[in-house]
């Protein structure tokens, strides 16, 4: 079955639930083709007012009648969540629950079951999520296939090891909080050089928005972009010099790495 073809049910209603359930829509997906297991009353209603789809308390009757399941729940409530799930062979489980590895979730979901672990960003709430998608013992290409498709429409979806999760996690898991420190100083700047605030915020938040577009559309070298923005002896490479002088580069390559290695250790705890 194609993926407009399948039932897709979510466990759990909350925000990176209902970020994905938008994109889906927008994708084509029909509203009673998904349903949702939500215990919290406002969460369970907002998402029947915002999305006209089907939801229940009850987590047994989202699994029965889904072809897809995905966990959308906090990773301390996924084994408690599947438990209430009832008999689940023949379901795909596709977790978004940061830390918590492909192993420990087919032991959970049960003997034999198939399961992909993916790392969206909270961009999925505006469908500009980066997600890393990775394939379970029995999974098959086919899963893979339909996880990619439905993080694609959230965003952009690249398949990685699970063991490269982490760096995934580390670089755009954690990566909008360090854009938006980005575009929160250029306004800073912008508004010490006499802009106003809204104007400020404004055209950084395009610029890096642009920027980004030039990059994925261009195909070319971030290096090569920033080059032809370099006239000799001007304005920005003047910029450039003080962002060399202060190590930018190498604080934000210290962050991403940081943040993976933060990110395997929580893992190992759990």
């Amino acid at each position: 079955m194609t993926l407009k073809e399948q039932k897709i049910g979510f466990l759990g209603a909350g925000k990176m639930a209902s970020a994905i359930i938008t994109g889906l829509l927008k994708y084509g997906i029909a509203p009673k083709n998904i349903c949702a297991g939500e215990v919290y009353p406002p969460s369970a209603e907002a998402a029947r007012r915002e999305f006209g789809i089907y939801v229940t308390d009850q987590n047994a009757e989202v699994v029965k009648s889904s072809d897809i399941v995905i966990i959308a729940v906090k990773p301390a409530d996924i084994a408690a969540a599947l438990s209430a799930a009832g008999p689940t062979d023949g379901k795909l489980f596709i977790s978004i629950a940061a830390g918590v590895k492909i192993a420990d979730l087919e032991k959970m979901a049960g003997s034999g079951s198939r399961v992909i672990r993916v790392m969206p960003n909270i961009c999925a709430t505006v469908l500009q999520s980066a997600t890393g998608v990775s394939q379970g013992t029995n999974a098959t290409h086919e899963d893979v296939v339909l996880a990619m498709e439905i993080f694609s429409a959230v965003g952009a979806a690249t398949e990685v090891s699970e063991k490269l999760l982490d760096a995934v996690t580390g670089l755009s898991g954690s990566g909008p909080a360090y854009i938006f420190q980005i575009i929160e100083a250029m306004a800073d700047g912008g508004v010490y050089a006499g802009l106003s605030r809204d104007t400020a915020l404004k055209l950084a938040a395009q610029t890096v928005l642009g920027a980004a577009a030039m990059v994925i559309e261009s195909g070319r070298h971030p290096g090569e972009l920033k080059d032809m923005v370099c006239s000799p002896g001007g304005t920005t490479i003047e910029g450039i010099a003080v962002l060399e002088q202060k190590a930018v580069r190498a604080a934000f390559m210290d962050a991403v790495i940081a943040s993976a290695e933060k990110s395997e250790q929580l893992g190992k705890k759990k």
